[in-house]
């Protein structure tokens, strides 16, 4: 009997794996390092697993500048600088703001504190004290104690309640003092999620967002989240919260983009049903995404975070090409949905570039027939 539950569980196994690796003419496969078959990434220019920043979705030099300053001083003033000359409304900022609350959280998971060392992330609660009126200290913070809280505790429990709670104290105390700021309601979304707001609440948190800044792709994606329907809606009101965004996204908005994103949170965990990736229902949300993206803006701060989830889709729907006219422009950063899912990002997304690498050259491509 034992055998046959295994027997059962490759063939189950082969309908999982083998409609992702085979093309509709002959099969895409993996072979060692050196093959004369192998298809090489570094032929594109394409960075190495090892150089791949994790850090952010795309490239941001002042960001990394300011971030290295800071924790190599333990100085919060060229972040607090950096914070005040950047867009208040802007998706940069809310960018930055989420980093820099990142850079502290990981920093005080590495280094706790304890009898003669001080706690790592020591510089934002020096922030805090020395300038308390400081909006975009009191952003940091509140977001700080978000990212504490799903980091280090268990939703659901007293721990990650109590943190919730301080975060959502410092989410009010953050937007009186920038009223116009649409960041202390964005980190509010997640603060909502965490506590299980009643959705006519999180609906009246929503219309702040919307009065301060309606087309903010990064609150639309927060938002998305509570919608999900292993959060505190269902897969209709993901797929109309989406769907109304991107049918009332301006000309060069991102938000066109939206349903991709509902889709990819309701994917199913094992998907047995041969051509998913090719259906309607994805067709429609790739299209929809690329025509957000050839619209956009070049430096448009959300445009990587299109084009990431776009190669994930693309190379699941064995659109070789496609998927890498998209990986020529977010190559080197990975930083983004989906591969920050998985602990290891870097390797997840060399993956997927290498089948995408693979499936275009076994389709008559080459470095030299590759647009830039």
């Amino acid at each position: 009997m034992e055998i046959l539950w295994v027997l059962i569980a490759l063939v189950m196994l082969g309908f999982v794996v083998l409609p992702f690796l085979r093309r509709s003419r002959g099969a895409v496969g993996l072979v060692p390092p050196g093959h004369p078959d192998a298809a090489d990434p570094a032929n594109y220019g394409f960075a190495r697993e090892e150089e791949l920043d994790v850090r952010m979705p795309g490239p941001d030099q002042d960001l990394l500048d300011v971030l290295d300053l800071v924790q190599r001083t333990q100085d919060y003033r060229a972040a607090q600088q950096l914070l005040a000359g950047t867009d208040a409304g802007g998706e940069l900022r809310w960018q930055r703001v989420q980093a820099f609350a990142g850079a502290a959280s990981l920093e005080l998971n590495q280094r706790p504190g304890g009898v003669g060392e001080a706690p790592g992330g020591q510089w934002l609660r020096v922030w805090r004290t020395e300038m308390p009126k400081d909006a975009a200290g009191a952003a940091v913070h509140a977001e700080f104690l978000v990212q504490q809280a799903w980091r280090t505790a268990a939703a659901g429990t007293d721990e990650f309640r109590i943190i919730m709670e301080e975060a959502k104290a410092a989410c009010g105390e953050a937007a009186l003092l920038a009223p116009g700021d649409p960041v202390p309601y964005i980190v509010e979304l997640s603060v909502a999620r965490g506590l299980g707001y009643s959705q006519q609440d999180f609906e009246q948190l929503w219309l702040k967002i919307l009065d301060r800044a309606p087309n903010h792709m990064g609150a639309h994606l927060a938002a998305l989240h509570y919608w999900c329907e292993k959060w505190h809606g269902s897969r209709e009101q993901a797929y109309s919260f989406a769907e109304a965004a991107a049918a009332r996204a301006p000309q060069g908005s991102l938000l066109a983009a939206m349903p991709l994103f509902a889709v990819f949170e309701h994917l199913p965990e094992v998907n047995l049903v041969s051509g998913f990736y090719q259906g309607e229902v994805v067709s429609k949300a790739i299209y929809g995404a690329l025509h957000a993206v050839h619209s956009a803006r070049p430096d448009d701060p959300m445009l990587a975070h299109v084009r990431h989830l776009l190669v994930f889709f693309l190379v699941r729907a064995e659109r070789w090409a496609e998927a890498m006219s998209q990986l020529i422009h977010v190559d080197g950063h990975v930083g983004a949905l989906p591969w920050t899912l998985s602990p290891d990002p870097a390797a997840e997304f060399a993956v997927y570039r290498a089948l995408a690498v693979a499936g275009y050259e076994a389709n008559g491509g080459s470095p030299a027939t590759l647009p830039h």
